[in-house]
């Protein structure tokens, strides 16, 4: 997988970020792209010049298992 370094300004990518569904009108909530070779951006909405975070597909996997568990229902 091509390296695209942590942090990196989320608006020079070249991708099509996405948002949940469940995202409100308030701006609370984070947005996903797909990266050439296969790694995963995550950004802020309510800052999409900021830094973009990059994720291996086994990362967002064990990420998204551990969410979809309610790992992390403690935290909200």
């Amino acid at each position: 997988m091509p390296a695209v370094p942590n942090g990196v300004r989320a608006s020079s990518l070249d991708v099509s970020w996405v948002k949940s569904r469940h995202s409100n009108a308030t701006g609370n909530c984070v947005e996903i792209a797909a990266l050439d070779g296969g790694g995963i951006a995550v950004r802020n909405s309510r800052d999409p010049d900021g830094p973009a975070l990059i994720y291996t597909p086994a990362e967002m996997a064990a990420f998204l298992a551990g969410a979809k568990d309610g790992e992390f229902d403690h935290l909200v």
